[in-house]
């Protein structure tokens, strides 16, 4: 069961009007394109997903509410180019919910949680070649031991790199707990007690296949170049990497130019073009947090083009 994250939270922020046009960069089970759909009855709707399970699902969920949208097979580092190919140029409200869903989560076919065994997968979209398993295998114990501290912030990152290569010196790893076994014989015991110690490393092999930090900012900056005066982006973010991305973009993006800063009246072409919705992050209420357990480490952050 997929349930969305801080999800009336991130449709109050987009201050939606009903003759609208609005993007979700991350379709996922229609949790959030759902509630936007429901909220644009003369509006349109366009929707990005990579993974064609999601996409089929999310197609009968949505027809159940209106016709007025479609759906992008496409990754949203796409978002600018799908969208202008489709004729649009300026949008009134763009979201981006970077969890991994659920559903693919729990399906664990799919690779990506440390919890069930299968083989090493852990991509987003199930075409592209790279997958977890070329990273464990393949990246050289260098690569691996700065994925894991640079992606995952993992501390024992040198020696989990050094227990992998090892490991598959002898035999390839092929599965998911394989793996976990691994790492929980590369940590203190002390270290295993506190958290799954799989979890960091498992977050950083996953952005790692599906280069998910490099895509953001860039995808973060067609975004904002798209929405129209009044129009808002909303982005919930999992980890402090990738809030780190949100947080600083945004406030590079509505801070007044030092030179003018402590004018009495300063010029128009030097104020900044976006302004912030909300000064601090948006995190689950504690209701959330109780019933939605993946919420715990969620932050929105919201930003509107003022001129």
């Amino acid at each position: 069961m997929h349930i969305s994250v801080l999800l009336q939270e991130s449709i109050d922020s987009l201050n939606i009007k009903e003759d609208g046009i609005y993007v979700d960069c991350t379709l996922g089970y229609a949790g959030h394109s759902g509630e936007i759909l429901k909220r644009i009855k003369r509006g349109s709707l366009f929707a990005f997903d990579q993974d064609q399970t999601a996409i089929d699902y999310s197609k009968q969920k949505l027809e159940k509410i209106g016709s007025n949208f479609t759906i992008i097979k496409s990754n949203f580092s796409f978002l600018k180019e799908k969208l202008q190919e489709l004729g649009v140029e300026k949008v009134d409200g763009i979201l981006f919910d970077l969890g991994v869903s659920s559903p693919q989560l729990d399906d664990a076919e799919r690779g990506f949680s440390f919890h069930q065994d299968a083989k090493l997968d852990m991509r987003m979209d199930q075409e592209q070649e790279l997958s977890a398993y070329e990273v464990v295998n393949q990246y050289p114990e260098k690569e691996l031991a700065r994925i894991f501290f640079q992606y995952g912030e993992e501390k024992y990152a040198n020696g989990i790199a050094k227990s992998i290569v090892k490991a598959r010196s002898e035999k390839e790893i092929e599965t998911t707990l394989e793996l976990v076994e691994i790492i929980k014989n590369s940590v203190p015991e002390k270290y295993r007690r506190e958290k799954h110690p799989a979890r960091k490393v498992f977050q950083a092999i996953r952005i790692e296949v599906n280069h998910e930090l490099e895509i953001l900012e860039s995808s973060l900056r067609d975004a904002l170049s798209m929405l129209d005066i009044h129009g808002r982006l909303a982005v919930i973010t999992f980890h402090s990497l990738e809030d780190r991305i949100v947080k600083n973009l945004f406030r590079s993006l509505t801070q007044i130019d030092e030179k003018v800063k402590g004018l009495p009246k300063i010029p128009e072409n030097y104020l900044p073009d976006y302004q912030l919705v909300t000064t601090k992050a948006i995190i689950p209420s504690k209701k959330e947090l109780e019933e939605n357990e993946r919420s715990r480490s969620s932050k929105l952050r919201v930003i509107e083009r003022i001129k």
